[in-house]
């Protein structure tokens, strides 16, 4: 999830090889306890640096009395962080969510029906796939322990409310995309390696200034879905209310056909990349921290005030918006 601080160059819109599809078998329909059930909250440091604490204890009563996650009658699952807590400059950070999927993915589709995401100075909001490894006992995990080698997939990503969102797949040496290929989205690099990259892999950046942070919330949020195959993976993001947004995906069935789907947001073929060296099976990841290596680094041309650190700790009303409200992810294989 680092980026690098190397500047992006825009490759434009590129078209050429053909995404293809398949159909799909539902096997996860996630919403109110059940989309909470099937995730495990990450105690451990934060892994890019930023100015958050996971709440040591974070399942309990006292966390959800905090407010860190709520489940609406509707079934309508939120994540925030601390918003009433002015911090001291030598103690730990704002109190946040890192949760991680019990299960992990190789071959399958993953939608996300995503009414609002964090937004305000500072935030560095995730959701992305990547490989962990699990000690004993449960609560206990060995995070990244092959990462970069069996990669990741981030497909919502950004910092300071600067959109659009940023999709990304990053992974160990000799994995390069083609200079054409058919997604709507603006390619920011080929190479995925994240050694020679800066950890900044290859990105591409979705063709639609509403997929993220503020403008995002304010048409309602939309839908984030993934595609990953054994020959490539596709993310597409449709915004509320859209015309184009299949209605598999508006109103989840048994079968998903992602062949009537239309073009990508993002894709990624193997072309160049063998995927079967270099993704194994990955466990999605949902997580909202502060500063870092991303969002710290590129805060003062952010046009956000003070310093990062300085602001996320004396201003927690700021982050009265700093939270992710599901209405569901669904999940077919």
């Amino acid at each position: 999830m680092t980026k690098s601080l190397f500047p992006f160059t825009l490759l434009g819109l590129t078209v050429a090889v053909n995404a293809l599809g398949a159909k799909y078998n539902l096997t996860s329909s996630l919403t109110g306890q059940s989309f909470f059930d099937a995730f495990d909250w990450q105690i451990i440091p934060d892994p890019t640096n930023g100015r958050v604490c996971v709440h040591p204890d974070a399942w309990s009563k006292v966390a959800k009395a905090d407010g860190l996650y709520s489940i609406a009658a509707s079934g309508v699952v939120t994540l925030r962080a601390d918003n009433t807590t002015v911090l001291s400059a030598s103690g730990p950070g704002r109190n946040s969510f890192n949760l991680i999927s019990l299960a992990n993915y190789t071959t399958h589709v993953a939608i996300f029906d995503i009414v609002h995401m964090p937004q305000g100075c500072g935030t560095w909001p995730a959701v992305y796939w990547y490989t962990v490894l699990y000690a004993e006992p449960f609560s206990f995990q060995e995070v990244g322990l092959k990462w970069p080698d069996e990669g990741e997939i981030d497909i919502v990503e950004g910092v300071n409310d600067q959109g659009p969102d940023t999709v990304t797949l990053h992974t160990s040496g000799n994995c390069t995309l083609p200079s054409t290929r058919t997604m709507t989205g603006y390619s920011l690099g080929l190479d995925c390696d994240v050694w020679t990259t800066g950890n900044s892999g290859c990105g591409v950046l979705i063709n639609d200034t509403n997929s993220f942070g503020p403008p995002f919330n304010n048409i309602g949020g939309g839908w984030y879905a993934i595609e990953r195959s054994a020959t490539y993976i596709s993310i597409y993001f449709w915004e509320r209310g859209s015309t184009t947004v299949p209605c598999q995906v508006v109103y989840p069935e048994s079968t998903v056909d992602t062949s009537t789907w239309g073009t990508p947001s993002a894709y990624f073929p193997n072309t160049d990349c063998n995927f079967a060296t270099h993704l194994g099976a990955m466990n999605i990841v949902i997580d909202l921290t502060f500063c870092g290596d991303w969002a710290g680094s590129v805060y003062g041309v952010s046009g956000c005030p003070s310093t990062c650190v300085d602001y996320v700790n004396s201003n927690p009303s700021a982050f009265t918006d700093a939270y992710f409200e599901f209405n569901a992810l669904t999940i077919y294989e």
